[in-house]
């Protein structure tokens, strides 16, 4: 995959970022730290599934946004 050029070089680079920061928080594992006694947390798993639901939901903005910019990028091509 190749980065776009122009306008969507920031929605590129903020999608690539967010791939990342879901992996990292789907990588922390915080069903087992559930497991453990509380005062053995090294984070609060809660917290963890509240911050990758949030960038899920960024995730699924971006792609929106990408998603609405190749319509309007076609129709401005054929006006």
């Amino acid at each position: 995959m190749s980065a776009p050029n122009g306008e969507n070089d920031f929605l590129y680079e903020l999608k690539v970022e967010l791939v990342q920061e879901v992996t990292l928080a789907e990588s922390s594992n915080p069903e087992q730290a559930m497991g453990l006694p509380v005062t053995e947390w090294l984070f609060d798993p809660t917290d963890v599934e509240r911050e990758e639901i949030g960038l899920r939901g960024l995730l699924g903005a971006v792609e929106a946004l990408e998603g609405d910019d190749r319509p309007d990028d076609q129709g401005a091509a054929h006006s």
